[in-house]
């Protein structure tokens, strides 16, 4: 955890020095330029990526199944949209290797292991959680319909 704030903190230094270093190669002109062509380009791809991905969780929702690795896709290429948007040359190039079909793929099996290793350290916690949520959804359907239930006479008046 003290590494991802490490990272965090170092990022936008690192950003700043190649910006910087980039800027003095090519110029500022084109510098700027590249910067507002990432601000329009991570916009496209953010909205490409929600559109997309609502299409084809939709398909699959049809279809009966669950739309988990559309949803997977789509973040990742949202998250990809959005490290285009800031400006940098390292967002850049972190945000289209997120893009690339195969890096996005690799990014999730390993996503996926890390899930997997921390639920096998503790296997009974998540088990644990989602069964007593699951009593409690049982108890509360339950609860309700015992005080939902009306008792009384009635009698039929038809106006014939």
């Amino acid at each position: 955890m003290r590494l991802f704030f490490f990272l965090l903190l170092l990022f936008p230094v690192l950003e700043l020095a190649l910006l910087i270093k980039v800027g003095s190669a090519i110029g500022v002109l084109a510098t700027l330029l590249w910067l507002a062509l990432d601000v329009v380009l991570g916009v496209l791809l953010i909205r490409l990526a929600g559109f997309a991905t609502a299409w084809k969780a939709r398909e699959r929702l049809t279809r009966g199944e669950l739309p988990e690795s559309e949803v997977l896709n789509g973040l990742a290429m949202a998250a990809g949209g959005f490290l285009i948007l800031l400006p940098g040359f390292l967002s850049d190039i972190l945000g289209v290797l997120i893009l690339l079909p195969w890096t996005r793929h690799l990014i999730r099996n390993l996503l996926e292991r890390y899930v997997a290793f921390q639920l096998r350290k503790q296997p009974r916690t998540a088990y644990d959680v989602h069964e007593r949520y699951r009593q409690e959804e049982r108890h509360q359907t339950h609860t309700v319909r015992e005080t939902t239930v009306i008792e009384g006479q009635w009698e039929r008046k038809d106006k014939n």
